[in-house]
């Protein structure tokens, strides 16, 4: 059988890991597979793995087993500065954003790995987040839940990921804003960044994704593509709050 190529090789991989906090096992085998181009939604309740999924996947959490494997590479072991360099970015629950600093400098450390000029892509981000242009020299912590939602965004962007991983990004938004920010992870997937979403809305983010993966204390118990797992009568009755 031949090897893979580059196009049609996984962005992201992950193989029977096992994740361990101390003498807390976290995550249970858990394997998943992202192509290049697409909207991938990881879904589940409270402490069911979700976050732990995307630290491991990052280099902050270590997996005890299994493979993490990033375009055909394995990362186990790399830290995390070494995995955004492969071109993995993420933007973290609550935003967690440097709230003396400026809009522009928040920004900026999304490019902090990278040498040359940047100013491009500074651009690009506000011409996606007009309004983070009347809001450059603000502090972050000065605004809006939405804004600041904009700038954690645009600054997993400033890296240039090929895989953005968004850990609950309609957290604490305003349903019209939530609606806002899937149209805007549409846009930057269209654009040709690849998602791994983890998602407490779970409606919403099937409506965008290509594929789902469920996690219920610590597996994956259901993966399918997005269109059936909407219509799946166990994810209906779990997670949509359907009933029969």
């Amino acid at each position: 059988m031949s090897e893979p190529t580059p196009i049609d090789q996984p962005v992201l991989e992950l193989r029977n890991v096992h994740t361990h906090y101390g003498p807390v096992h976290v995550l249970k085998e858990v394997s998943l597979e992202i192509r290049p181009g697409q909207i991938v939604c990881l879904l589940g309740g409270n402490a069911s793995g979700k976050t732990t999924t995307l630290k491991t996947i990052l280099g902050m959490v270590s997996p005890t087993s299994g493979e993490v494997v990033i375009g055909g590479r394995i990362v186990n072991g790399l830290p995390t500065a070494e995995i955004v360099k492969l071109g993995v970015s993420m933007v973290p629950e609550n935003r967690r954003l440097f709230n003396r600093m400026t809009v522009k400098e928040n920004l900026e450390i999304g490019a902090y790995l990278r040498s040359g000029d940047t100013s491009e892509d500074l651009d690009r981000i506000l011409k996606l987040f007009p309004v983070l242009e009347q809001r450059l020299t603000q502090r972050a912590g000065t605004l809006s839940g939405g804004e600041q939602q904009m700038v954690a965004v645009g600054r997993a962007l400033m890296a240039q990921p090929k895989l953005l991983l968004m850990d609950e990004p309609s957290m604490g938004l305003a349903p019209i804003l939530v609606t806002q920010n899937f149209e805007i992870i549409q846009q930057i997937n269209q654009a040709g960044t690849t998602v791994l979403m983890v998602e407490q809305n779970a409606r919403l983010a099937l409506s965008i994704a290509d594929y789902g993966y469920v996690l219920q204390t610590g597996r994956i118990v259901l993966n399918d593509t997005a269109q059936k797992l909407a219509t799946n009568p166990e994810m209906r009755r779990a997670y949509l709050g359907e009933v029969d």
